[in-house]
């Protein structure tokens, strides 16, 4: 009996272990749509067995979201937990040679599982600034910097806010320096600066933008190297007696659209579509790789992507085949219709989430420290994942309970929209873009105006604008949105400091005239 009992004592303890601290893979793809998953689309007009397969072993979100539209302000919002317009970036995103825009005290995911006892890694895209020396002891943050210093270590970035190893790209690929960073370094011997950007499609520089190079560095092998370099680190990160957390950032679909040779005219349609089916098989390799460990029962393998669609996909070869990105969304990505922001969100998870579940809860890429929080005990300060709420419950199959008032939702050109349960509020009369690209497949929207109102349940093309005949709506959501920026969190708790907003910011103007109406 006594046997019995231990036995019984000891598989209970695993498994409250195991919940606590399984291994975390979280994958970024980038610019890619909710619509190019088979599962959340029917009418996804290329495979996606690897994803597909994901949501079937798991849950898959509908209505999951990017606090940003394009990529460094999303890259941020997940790592910390905060809305990057909370910061110096109010628009737009940093270039290869930016700065590391994390503040190194400021807790990240990475932080958090470290201090738990997590084996920690970076493998791919970085995009939130490393700090690089200088030859001349000047900043040698410009886009094309001819002032950097690469014979000395790199001195912020991936491995002073929580990650053990690093090895990626610094911004996105295609922008210098064009070449893999490891830990501190670029890696390999330089080559020629490129001077001009390069059209010529199956060239190593294909859609890169003038800058420093590294000698046999190839767009088209990018993908495959961080599998290789991800699959490697699962393999050795399990052979440990600790768990480990990898994120793994990939560079795809992303342009260069740079599908490596066998996966060229696999989907029948264009590159694009070719770069996304090899996109899903960097999925299966790393799922596989947890498999051949033997750790796939205890791991949370999380994928999402850090905004909609973009232009270079070739909109109008996919329409001609019948592929909407978007899946039924309008928009694309830096904008603030859905398609802009609303992404697919997969989470298997063995121990924890049922088979082929499907949630509908509103959630933002920001939530993940605070579900790691949660899953781990650890109780957030005030100055940390202001913006952040856990769907933990979610993955268990519970209503999450939060005092969050809405999601602030941020486009490449600095404008705001605001969700709150089933009303979108989109401050700027079109999409929040300057150029207004669309995919130009649906049509136009119902009583123009100077912003836009939205009933996403029952219109969630955003066809209908409501803002004329909704005044009262309008001035709630108005006003929750003036306390979300003005408090420095949309979470409870005690408020915090934004960075101050620059002129020409095209918020700023809204945000003085709502706070003179305030104080009066």
């Amino acid at each position: 009996m006594k046997t019995f009992i231990i036995c019984i004592f000891t598989a209970t303890l695993f498994t409250i272990q195991s919940a606590a601290s399984p291994n975390i893979v979280y994958i970024l793809a980038d610019d890619m749509g909710y619509g190019d998953v088979g599962a959340l689309n029917p009418n996804c007009k290329f495979p996606t067995p690897h994803l597909d397969q994901l949501a079937a072993d798991g849950m898959a979100f509908t209505d999951a979201h990017t606090n940003s539209s394009c990529c460094t302000p999303t890259r941020y919002g997940i790592m910390t937990g905060r809305y990057a317009w909370r910061t110096p970036l109010k628009r737009g995103v940093l270039n290869g040679y930016g700065n590391l825009m994390i503040d190194t005290k400021r807790m990240t995911i990475a932080s958090l599982l470290k201090q738990k006892g997590y084996q920690t890694a970076c493998i791919g895209k970085w995009h939130m600034g490393l700090d690089w020396p200088s030859t001349d002891g000047k900043s040698a943050s410009s886009a094309t910097s001819q002032n950097c210093d690469y014979a000395s270590d790199i001195t912020g970035g991936p491995l002073d806010v929580g990650f053990g190893y690093f090895y990626g790209l610094a911004g996105s690929l295609g922008m210098p320096p064009h070449g893999f960073v490891e830990n501190r370094r670029l890696i390999g011997e330089l080559g020629e600066r490129m001077k001009g950007k390069s059209k010529e499609r199956n060239t190593p520089f294909f859609q890169c933008r003038p800058g420093q190079t590294v000698k046999g560095f190839n767009v088209y092998n990018v993908l495959e190297e961080l599998t290789k370099r991800g699959v490697d680190y699962v393999k050795k990160a399990s052979a440990k007696k600790q768990p480990f957390f990898l994120y793994l950032s990939l560079n795809s679909p992303h342009s260069p659209v740079a599908p490596r040779h066998e996966w060229q005219e696999k989907s029948g349609i264009n590159p694009y579509a070719d770069f996304v089916m090899e996109t899903d098989w960097t999925v299966g390799q790393i799922v596989k790789a947890l498999k051949d460990a033997g750790v796939s029962d205890n791991t949370m393998v999380l994928f999402t992507t850090d905004n909609g669609c973009s232009q270079t996909a070739g909109f109008d070869v996919l329409a001609k085949a019948g592929h909407r990105p978007g899946h039924l969304y309008r928009g694309l990505k830096g904008s603030l219709y859905e398609g802009g922001h609303r992404v697919p969100h997969l989470v298997k998870w063995p121990s924890q989430t049922a088979k082929g579940s499907v949630s509908n809860e509103t959630i933002c890429t920001t939530d993940f420290l605070a579900t790691l929080a949660e899953l781990h005990d650890v109780k957030l300060r005030d100055s940390e994942g202001e913006d952040s709420v856990s769907f933990l419950p979610a993955l268990r199959g519970k209503a999450i309970s939060t005092k969050r008032t809405g999601i602030v939702h941020h486009s490449s050109d600095g404008h705001f929209a605001y969700r709150q349960g089933k009303w979108k509020l989109i401050l700027h009369k079109c999409n929040g873009m300057t150029k207004r690209k669309d995919t130009g497949d649906l049509p136009q929207i119902k009583n123009p105006g100077p912003s836009q109102l939205f009933d996403l349940v029952a219109d969630p093309t955003e066809s209908n604008n409501l803002y004329g005949s909704q005044p009262e709506i309008v001035a709630q959501l108005k006003k929750n949105l003036s306390t979300i920026i003005s408090n420095g969190r949309s979470t409870a708790g005690m408020a915090q400091e934004n960075a101050p907003a620059k002129k020409g910011w095209p918020q700023i103007e809204w945000i003085n005239r709502n706070k003179a109406k305030e104080a009066q």
